[in-house]
């Protein structure tokens, strides 16, 4: 095959004279090239490493200290103290043979300014921890920011001037603080209130005040224990427990979906859209590599977030184990894996040390797309197998992939950058029913037909046929957010910055000396094939029974809920609660997930968004009491989200907390009835908001049609629905609500048409009544940052 001369460098073979080299220039010329390119990140790293060390001072900056004391010493002063001449007293007996005196004196000078600035620059990241530590600047209200604020924004204006590399102020963010278990737990009792009855609330006081008395206090110090050591002491445990050790299917009870634009494709040429998508996703991992990315921060601020959840972002696979999985990353791979109807390709991405060009890659994908060969057998729908259920996942592969051709094919999907698909379907709002073909763009992106997408890999990339695309992303390496940075810079790139041709291909030029693509090759036995249409009946089972719904609410967007003077996502939030109520009568426990990247290696926290402010203005606006009662009990309701949000992201939520208790507990051996119900409840309504955090990459004023549909999840309770929303612009908001079909309690459409009223009925109760702009809004302070 045409690949495998390209794999070797030279041949040889035996004659009766010797042996007889043959050497491909051509093949060594490109090992030459990637070596350079392998050693140029080599050398990239080691700088980056240097420049985030000494952060928030610079390199050059130890060339200064030298030159001060040097020129104080030249003066006749020792600014020392005599910390030289001590160092020169205990330089190395050699030394002091072979330099002069006036060379010991140098030496012992450039110890002490080394040792100078280490010492200063330990105490600028100590200064700057401690200033990324304060938090009450998010608590203070529009017009009230106190003068500690005012002096803490400026000194974090000055420790920050220097251009940060991505990781630089990793070292520098403070670790998540355990709350005292008597706060959590009277936070816990305050948020089940409106759900329970009286007798039921006491029964569950009672439990927690047990607790609290008993094994409460020895599971908190073997927790403090732990973060005193740890990096953080939820993370580990949730990455594990939480996403790792489950062994149902990860396709929709765990993997998240992104869309592409609302209502424009740049290009209806599907290699092209994959040339261009490809691309930009390389550029992106090239800048992750050098850190060249800005770090993100809050929106608004100065204030940065943990970065952590980059490093695994490419390269990374989720394996299957009997009892838990095991998250693979790899270094830099210069290959993608590629699926096109049944079967798998690697596609070098990489030649003589160069990224290819949007055009050429292109041109290989066209080539896949061309290639008439059929699927081996048992090829087409190996990819169920990470659909399905674990654990048969796990047997398998061990058995019938961990050597041979099966072994290779397998790490080259693995080890891969990332996992394209190739979909031969057309997908989004087009054709007589745009708003059901959103919904099903939704369903195919969330499981397509649960064995063409590899939902084992950090994220998967799908192309339709008509140009459409979008991301399938495993959960368990990182939360939404990274992944939405990400995806805005793919979609921002393509459409903005790579372009295309006037008859939608892409720009730039081809070698038509490519190799082609590497067709990977199987040895499918019976067993595994069995297998493979086991997982694939319990994953199709599982698709099926999936309700979507994307609707785009154009009535009106931030920019007139802010004109209210409320915070966006409170009225959104207390907009779901009325709508939840309207549609099952009653009131749920309510996820509504908040970053915890204020803290180093921080992932998320939850905010119980259904609270007895909330509860109290749903039922008074359903009774139909006086506008002006319930314009007050909304007021109410605001600000209690808004406080609830800000003491997730400021590590005294509830549920991470309780969650660390339980684990302890259990490698304790021990039984808590309390911690038990309290992990046991289900939350009937999860929600979650993507963030817009790029829109500078988006032209929107002289583009408005370049708009993001966001992404969404599958239910998290059978019974339940699952409702993520992303705020775009000043007059849009998406949404996608998901729920099971086999639940006669829930439809997701009919759940969407009680949002939508939801959020019209609170807009007109606040917009007929002029003192509505007195209404506190979310805390302004941030705005001085």
């Amino acid at each position: 095959m045409a690949e495998a001369h390209q794999a070797v460098a030279f041949q040889f073979t035996i004659t009766p004279e010797g042996i007889d080299l043959q050497l491909s220039y051509q093949a060594l010329n490109q090992i030459y090239l990637s070596g350079v390119r392998s050693w140029k990140k080599r050398v990239s790293r080691m700088r980056n490493r240097v420049i985030k060390g000494v952060y928030p001072a610079s390199p050059s900056s130890w060339l200064f200290v030298v030159i001060a004391i040097l020129a104080t010493m030249y003066m006749r002063s020792d600014p020392s103290m005599g910390l030289i001449t001590k160092i020169q007293q205990h330089l190395p007996l050699s030394l002091h043979l072979s330099l002069s005196a006036q060379g010991q004196t140098m030496l012992s000078a450039l110890v002490f300014s080394t040792l100078l600035w280490l010492s200063l620059i330990l105490a600028l990241r100590f200064c700057l921890k401690l200033l990324l530590s304060y938090h009450q600047w998010m608590f203070e209200q529009h017009g009230r920011v106190s003068n500690v604020t005012k002096v803490w924004v400026t000194l974090l204006r000055l420790l920050s001037s220097r251009k940060p590399l991505l990781y630089s102020y990793q070292t520098s963010l403070p670790h998540l603080p355990v709350p005292a278990i008597k706060d959590t737990l009277s936070r816990y009792l305050k948020s089940v209130r409106p759900l329970l009855t009286d007798p039921d609330y006491k029964r569950m006081t009672e439990l927690a005040n047990h607790f609290e008395t008993n094994l409460g206090n020895r599971l908190q110090r073997y927790l403090k224990l732990k973060a005193l050591w740890a990096t953080n002491y939820v993370s580990d445990w949730w990455e594990e427990y939480i996403y790792l050790r489950g062994r149902g299917p990860i396709m929709v009870n765990s993997n998240y979906y992104g869309m592409d634009f609302l209502y424009v494709t740049p290009t209806s040429v599907q290699a092209a859209r994959a040339g261009n998508t490809i691309t930009a996703l390389l550029l992106y991992r090239r800048k992750v590599n050098r850190e060249e990315l800005k770090p993100s921060r809050v929106p608004g601020t100065v204030i940065p977030l943990c970065a952590a959840q980059c490093e695994r972002m490419f390269n990374t696979t989720r394996t299957p184990g009997v009892e838990t999985d095991v998250l693979q990353h790899w270094q830099d791979s210069e290959f993608i894996a590629v699926y096109h109807k049944g079967r798998f390709f690697r596609l070098w991405v990489y030649r003589a040390g160069r990224l290819l060009t949007p055009r050429e890659i292109e041109f290989q994908i066209q080539r896949i797309l061309d290639d008439p060969s059929p699927p081996q057998p048992g090829e087409e729908k190996l990819g169920a197998l990470t659909a399905g259920d674990r654990v048969p996942w796990a047997q398998m592969r061990k058995q019938y992939f961990s050597s041979g051709i099966n072994k290779r094919s397998l790490d080259a999907i693995e080890r891969a950058a990332f996992f394209v698909t190739l979909d031969d379907e057309e997908q989004g709002m087009r054709g007589e029913d745009p708003a059901g073909n959103l919904d099903r763009y939704a369903k195919s992106l969330l499981h397509g037909k649960c064995y063409d997408r590899w939902f084992d890999k950090s994220f998967s990339i799908v192309i339709y046929k008509n140009g459409k695309s979008g991301l399938n992303a495993e959960h368990s390496w990182a939360d939404a957010p990274t992944v939405a940075h990400l995806w805005e810079f793919t979609l921002a790139t393509d459409a903005f910055q790579l372009k295309y041709t006037e008859d939608g291909h892409c720009k730039g030029e081809v070698d038509l000396t490519l190799p082609f693509p590497q067709k990977l090759t199987w040895d499918i036995p019976s067993e595994v094939q069995d297998q493979v249409h086991s997982s694939l009946a319990v994953a199709e089972t599982l698709a099926e029974d999936v309700d979507c719904h994307v609707f785009p609410f154009s009535e009106f967007g931030k920019g007139r809920i802010k004109k209210l003077r409320v915070s966006p996502d409170a009225f959104i939030q207390i907009s779901l609660q009325l709508a939840y109520y309207r549609d099952r009568g009653c009131f749920c426990l309510t996820y509504e997930a908040s970053m915890t990247r204020l803290f180093r290696e921080g992932r998320t926290e939850t905010v119980r968004s259904c609270s007895n402010e909330s509860c109290a203005f749903v039922k008074a606006l359903e009774r139909g009491e006086a506008e002006d009662h319930c314009r007050q009990l909304f007021k109410q309701a605001s600000e209690r989200h808004q406080n609830l949000y800000r003491m997730a992201m400021t590590g005294a939520g509830i549920d991470r907390h309780l969650f660390c208790l339980y684990v302890v507990s259990k490698y304790l051996g021990v039984e808590s009835p309390f911690l038990k119900e309290v992990l046991s409840e289900p939350w009937r309504l999860s929600t979650s908001q993507t963030p817009v955090q790029q829109m500078e990459l988006f032209d929107l004023k002289n583009h408005p049609e370049y708009i993001s549909l966001g992404g969404g999840f599958g239910p998290v309770a059978d019974d339940g629905y699952g409702v993520s929303y992303i705020i775009v612009g000043e007059d849009l908001i998406n949404f996608h609500v998901s729920s099971k079909y086999s639940c006669t309690e829930t439809d997701s459409h009919r759940f969407g048409a009680q949002i939508r009223k939801a959020l019209q009925d609170i807009m007109n109760l606040l917009s007929a009544d002029t003192k509505t702009s007195k209404v506190p809004a979310q805390p302004q302070a941030k705005k001085l940052l």
